[in-house]
């Protein structure tokens, strides 16, 4: 057997940068890069692989600095989901705090179902140091570390302790990170000893290897059932979710809801696979859905879930499924997610899966009476948007009104980036898109933090797109470093910068849990109360944008938001549009609860009035059996 001597991390190197995915005969870069941050566990290690990588051109494997390491996991998984999960990054940490900081990015990767690869070192496996700088030391056992913390955020972990251990970790890792069942969080950790070992490798272990990402094919007697049951319903509506997505199935779907007339209600991950004018689009599902969505949601006695897994959200904390005899078609590439809400499973590619169903329900269709509920409930939805995006309101704008110009002036293609606060409820019910990756919104982990770092990820995966990152004051004070790397990249992106100094959307929860937005203001602490609640705080984040290399303008009020926008698009550098919003609204109208527990005893009256309310609601929830 021919051998090859390298270090542990020279070999991983050389190895990834020979992985390849394909589905439907395209083929592409499996790991197309490193995203990474040095220190002593990783520089002598994986940095001088990649550095002699790069420089003797033995293997072709990018490195790209990032300024956080939580940072550096979300621009991965932007990256990720804009290739539609057939491509994913590595992320190298030095030991510690380095690596436990992509612990949060890693539950976002698993939460969503999107593939990362994470490279933590780890403590020497030898322990010829112990303990040494960084390390954790645990009274139950000397092999447990900080990096055991990644095992429940995990699709797949290991811990290499040997260099030989490599070869079956690597490739069980390619395994997890292609299958679009198992796919998200993947973790090799890497003592540092062990990065820099040296070892004789078989030269076959690092040939080129294609990683065939199938589709599923539906089992016909699973699709005549799912046909047989959709033939019974008077009132079907279909919930589509990311696997619609992911797999594909846009042009599939649109065709199956053309020629059937069910109407097609979508989750965050699942928006854009229906342009939102088609005439069976109805518009975002649940706690934050729109009108059309909810109301048919609520009538609904069979609905066909594609690609997706029913978050709290999605079914209003169930209760958005009122008909008490309403059942469930679930098609779904994972099992887990097909059978939930006691459905009929239709385990399968979601493309593979509509196909099939069109074929069984050939002929079939709904009412015509039902297709003019649905126009009906379609018109109504407009009107209330359009009176979200005219409120006129002031002296502040509203969010909405910021929200309403925006869609105007961005083209189908323009990639929109969001994950946490008030916006994803106003975007769910309001943004406005054709294109299936026009609409980024980061909703199962919903993490702060990950907006501008996501628009670092998305604007490399399709640099043709503009990339516009919607981020409010609470997320963008999270984490906005990685501005600093879409300088130093020379990537154009456009940062909707929104501050309304506070956060308004745990600020109106607060506000009707009877909780009267405690905590939720940046203001000074008041000498008298206690509270903080005082005078606004002269924070200046535009500031703060243009000292990390952005450039910066001002809006201060509609109008000149759309006139920033204009520029910002004529802009070839990273450009950030700052402007102020009324911390208290309006917001769109509610079409559904959302189940946040209120204090059941109360010395508050507001508290004790929100129980009532809430008690009010618990009422209509149920399992679906």
């Amino acid at each position: 057997m021919k051998t090859v001597r390298l270090t542990t991390a020279q070999a991983l190197v050389r190895f990834l940068a020979a992985q390849y995915s394909e589905r439907d005969g395209q083929e592409q870069r499996l790991i197309p890069g490193v995203w990474g941050i040095f220190g002593h566990g990783n520089v002598a290690g994986i940095g001088q692989a990649l550095l002699q990588a790069a420089t003797t051109g033995e293997a072709d494997l990018p490195y790209y600095l990032a300024r956080n390491e939580q940072g550096m996991v979300h621009a991965s998984v932007a990256y990720a989901k804009m290739r539609d999960r057939l491509a994913a990054f590595a992320c190298t940490a030095s030991t510690g705090p380095g690596s436990t900081n992509m612990i949060t990015g890693a539950a976002l990767a698993t939460t969503n179902r999107l593939p990362v690869l994470l490279l933590p070192s780890d403590m020497f496996a030898t322990r010829a140091a112990d303990p040494v700088l960084q390390q954790l030391e645990d009274t139950r056992g000397g092999d447990v570390t900080v990096n055991d913390a990644f095992r429940a955020v995990s699709k797949y972990f290991d811990r290499v302790q040997r260099p030989e251990q490599l070869i079956p970790a690597a490739l069980a890792a390619m395994r997890v990170l292609t299958d679009p069942v198992e796919t998200g969080a993947v973790t090799l950790a890497l003592p540092q000893d062990v990065q820099a070992e040296a070892y004789d490798w078989p030269v076959e272990f690092f040939r080129r290897r294609v990683w065939h990402v199938g589709r599923p094919v539906p089992e016909p007697a699973a699709v005549q059932r799912a046909a047989a049951l959709l033939r019974t319903a008077r009132k079907p509506l279909i919930v589509a979710g990311g696997g619609a997505v992911y797999s594909g199935a846009e042009t599939a779907l649109r065709a199956f809801a053309e020629a059937t007339g069910i109407p097609v209600a979508d989750t965050h991950a699942g928006k854009g696979a229906v342009a939102w004018d088609h005439p069976c689009a109805v518009g975002g599902i649940g706690s934050t859905g729109s009108y059309a969505a909810n109301e048919l949601a609520r009538e609904a006695d069979v609905v066909l879930g594609i690609g997706t897994r029913y978050s709290d959200f999605t079914t209003a904390s169930h209760t958005v499924f009122g008909n008490p005899d309403v059942a469930f078609v679930n098609l779904n590439v994972a099992r887990l997610d097909a059978v939930k809400h006691s459905a009929e499973p239709l385990v399968a590619d979601a493309r593979l899966g509509i196909q099939a169903l069109a074929g069984a329900l050939d002929g079939w269709e709904v009412s015509e009476d039902y297709r003019r509920r649905t126009r009906e409930l379609i018109a109504r939805t407009r009107e209330i948007e359009e009176a979200c995006f005219h409120v006129g309101h002031g002296p502040l704008p509203a969010q909405t009104e910021i929200l309403g110009a925006l869609n105007d002036v961005l083209d189908d293609r323009a990639v929109v980036i969001n994950a946490a606060g008030s916006m994803p409820g106003d975007l769910q019910q309001l943004w406005r898109a054709r294109d299936p990756k026009a609409y980024h919104v980061e909703y199962a982990y919903s993490c702060m933090g990950y907006e501008v770092a996501a628009g670092v990820g998305a604007k490399m995966a399709d640099p043709s797109r503009e990339v516009v990152v919607l981020v409010g004051d609470g997320s963008y004070l999270m984490m906005a470093q990685e501005i600093v790397t879409m300088v130093s990249e020379g990537l154009k992106v456009v940062i909707v910068l929104v501050q309304n100094h506070g956060f308004a959307s745990i600020g109106a929860l607060s506000e009707s849990l009877g909780s009267q937005r405690f905590g939720t203001k940046y203001r000074y602490r008041d000498g008298d109360s206690g509270l903080i609640d005082g005078d606004v705080l002269p924070v200046d984040l535009a500031a703060n944008a243009s000292s990390l290399g952005a450039d910066v303008l001002h809006a201060a009020s509609v109008d000149e938001f759309r006139s920033a926008m204009e520029k910002a698009k004529a802009a070839t550098r990273t450009t950030v549009v700052h402007v102020e919003t009324d911390l208290y609204g309006p917001n769109p109208p509610g079409h559904a609860w959302w189940d946040v527990p209120v204090s059941q005893t109360s010395a508050l009256d507001s508290t004790r009035t929100a129980y009532e309310t809430y008690a009010a609601h618990k009422r209509a929830q149920r399992h679906y059996l």
